[in-house]
């Protein structure tokens, strides 16, 4: 009787489990994978400044929504709105920890060296654990790239009825990056786009970014084609008022699919454009400004205006495209150090 008992709540537990919902799941990067290590001189640890986890990655899946067999990498700090959304429309979600602290160690002359790739290599390092910059030491377990596939097989394991297997590749040493979209906001925004030209994946959506405006490698050839990327910033961020992202979104070619479209006095589809703006009140803090294109990031009387916005950022077919029109004249594209 009491076997019985334990195996009918065991039972239980598993139908439980498998019942459709959304799946909302955490887990440290260094209890996935032990070869994952800390590098304190760029500030990438386990351990916050107040003694609390650093390496907590998460993942989402709702399985009451038919699957669009999509996962969404998210460069930035875990956003439960966000991955809300992104679960709603059919996808799947992770955002993994990986050494996107390197700002710390690096000086302001080692990556404005003049040559306009130092940032970018050092990017590009961050995601892909590989060796393109002499200015960091970034391992392949502690990248972008190997943090997102361990992450995806420990949910394999844990979460079956996420079905996260079919982002694996048959071999199961990699992931299938043509089902991938690269996402986020400010610096993970800008790594997202510099990994996309280095490897193609299925969609990028940069918020608030890309930066790094006295770069070339956003004019460089692209792994991913131009009309994959889409942009969207709030007109009092920093980095549009100084013509950082509209260099950016040009320098990537994004002109070619459509004009800057204000969701502010438009709606879906926005003439299939890829490049987006608001200008909605937050009190003319550009700081707010900076944020409110994402989940949580209230405008001034606290709510947040932008779900079309994201879904069609997220969700419009790329093969979807807008007219190409002329470079904005008024876009300074030549930037020096400041």
């Amino acid at each position: 009787m009491k076997h019985l008992l334990i195996s009918t709540l065991i039972l239980g537990s598993h139908l439980h489990a498998a019942e459709p919902q959304q799946f909302n799941l955490a887990k440290r990067a260094s209890e996935i994978d032990p070869r994952a290590k800390e590098h304190p001189a760029i500030k990438f640890t386990f351990i916050d400044d107040k003694g609390k986890p650093a390496d907590l990655q998460h993942a989402v899946v709702d399985t009451r929504v038919p699957s669009q067999s999509r996962l969404v990498i998210w460069l930035m700090g875990h956003n439960q709105g966000l991955f809300d959304r992104v679960a709603s429309y059919g996808y799947h979600g992770i955002q993994p920890h990986y050494s996107n602290g390197w700002f710390a160690g690096v000086t302001r002359e080692q990556y404005e060296d003049g040559t306009g790739t130092a940032i970018g290599k050092i990017r590009l390092e961050a995601a892909t654990g590989e060796d393109f910059s002499p200015l960091v030491n970034i391992p392949q377990p502690d990248g972008m790239m190997e943090r997102s596939l361990q992450l995806v097989k420990w949910l394999v394991k844990e979460n079956p009825a996420g079905k996260w297997e079919q982002f694996l590749t048959e071999d199961g040493k990699g992931l299938q990056w043509e089902k991938v979209i690269m996402a986020g906001i400010s610096h993970g925004s800008t790594t997202s786009a510099r990994f996309a030209m280095h490897q193609k994946v299925d969609r990028v959506v940069m918020l608030s970014g890309p930066r790094d405006n006295t770069e070339t490698w956003q004019g460089e050839a692209s792994a991913t084609a131009s009309h994959r990327f889409f942009g969207f910033t709030h007109v009092l961020d920093g980095g549009w008022a100084a013509d950082h992202y509209c260099r950016s979104w040009q320098l990537l070619k994004l002109h070619q699919h459509g004009p800057i479209v204000n969701v502010d006095n438009a709606k879906p589809p926005y003439g299939n454009t890829r490049r987006l703006i608001t200008n909605s009140d937050v009190k003319n803090n550009s700081g707010r400004a900076h944020t409110v294109v994402v989940p949580g990031g209230k405008d001034v009387i606290g709510q947040w205006l932008y779900d079309d916005a994201l879904r069609y950022l997220f969700t419009h077919p790329v093969d979807q495209s807008g007219p190409a029109v002329p470079m904005d004249a008024d876009c300074e594209m030549e930037q020096q150090p400041k």
